[in-house]
């Protein structure tokens, strides 16, 4: 478990983060608006700024008590920014080296073995002035690893990238935390990040950690901050399954199976299918003569109004997950819809998320 309360006034900021407690395990993803605090509570949980109080355990080690703290060297923890921060003057093997010379019981082979994982085996003896941007978060993410961290801060290491980089780097991402079984803090403006990657989501606002939840759970209420930009959004758990014709690839979640048009390069590993709220229609019988794929049969568990008059309707799969329909007011009581009812789902559209 990570738990504590952290205090830190940083001019006229004052992070206050009241009681938190979260598991230390998987990616947790720090979700607010601009300004909220997310990079000051990183920061405090990292140890670097001495003006930090209050309390902090880590896996029941204590990192912060009062106003002693646990050195930032004895926390082991990696780290990646925004902008890489790697070092201008050094290759992207200096770069390396200089983490190896600083972790306990590293050597070369795992420098030459995470330069090949994180695809960067060709560039070892470039300057670092001359990668991409995708390039330098890859030796930065690296970088970290060597340091062998126990917990690993990333703040918003893909801000600054183009939309391709970005698509290479979250499964990178992903299968990187499950692989190494490090504790992974992750800031983001983006919800789509925190759909693809988080465990759970921390949210902020105004120096305070508001609630934490599971992404399920997050993605499960109709006010969740996390719908501010698309509207309300459903990430189902699944794995791909054989593909039903060419061209076409089958979705498994539990007992249903969702018909999606095959990514080009998509990884069989990908467990996480992504579906947008507007892209759901209901049926209160099962229609024919329809070109959408997907009809599934779902049961209403809530509904929510809107000020603009939509409703967004959370129906169950067999196995339990939240599928999200949004309809207008008008069409909810044309059908009469309410909680309990069996109704057809009509998927439009989904993105697997790879």
């Amino acid at each position: 478990m990570i738990e504590g309360h952290l205090r830190l006034a940083r001019g006229r900021f004052l992070l206050d983060s009241g009681p938190f407690a979260f598991a230390a395990e998987g990616v947790t993803a720090l979700f607010g608006r601009s300004g909220c605090g997310k990079s000051t509570l990183l920061r405090a949980i990292a140890g670097l700024d001495p003006a930090t109080t209050g309390q902090l355990r880590f896996r029941g080690e204590r990192w912060q008590d009062g106003r002693w703290a646990l050195p930032v060297a004895r926390r082991d923890i990696g780290f990646v920014f925004q902008d890489a921060a790697l070092f201008p003057h050094l290759s992207v093997r200096g770069n390396l080296l200089y983490a190896i010379k600083r972790a306990p019981d590293a050597d070369t082979k795992d420098l030459d073995r995470l330069a090949e994982r994180v695809d960067i085996n060709a560039q070892l003896d470039q300057d670092v002035t001359t990668l991409s941007g995708g390039q330098r978060q890859r030796v930065a993410i690296a970088r970290a690893l060597l340091m062998r961290p126990r917990l690993l801060c990333m703040d918003e290491p893909l801000s600054a990238l183009d939309w391709r980089a970005k698509a290479e780097l979250l499964p990178l991402i992903d299968e990187l935390a499950l692989e190494t079984g490090i504790a992974v803090l992750y800031i983001t403006h983006a919800p789509q990040e925190v759909e693809r990657l988080a465990s759970r989501v921390l949210f902020m606002e105004a120096g305070r950690v508001q609630r934490i939840e599971s992404l399920r759970d997050a993605l499960s209420r109709a006010d969740s901050p996390l719908f501010a930009e698309e509207g309300p959004v459903s990430v189902l758990h699944g794995h791909l399954g054989p593909d039903p014709v060419p061209g076409l690839a089958g979705f498994n979640c539990g007992e249903t199976r969702l018909t999606l048009l095959k990514p080009a390069g998509a990884k069989r590993s990908a467990t996480r299918l992504r579906v947008l709220a507007r892209d759901v229609a209901l049926a209160t019988s099962q229609p024919v003569g329809l070109s959408m794929l997907n009809q599934l049969p779902v049961r209403i568990t809530a509904m929510h109004p809107h000020d603009d008059g939509r409703v967004t309707v959370m129906c169950a799969l067999p196995d339990g997950q939240t599928l999200l329909a949004s309809v207008t007011r008008h069409s909810q009581q044309a059908l009469q819809l309410a909680p309990g009812q069996p109704v057809w789902a009509l998927v439009k559209s989904v993105a697997l998320m790879d």
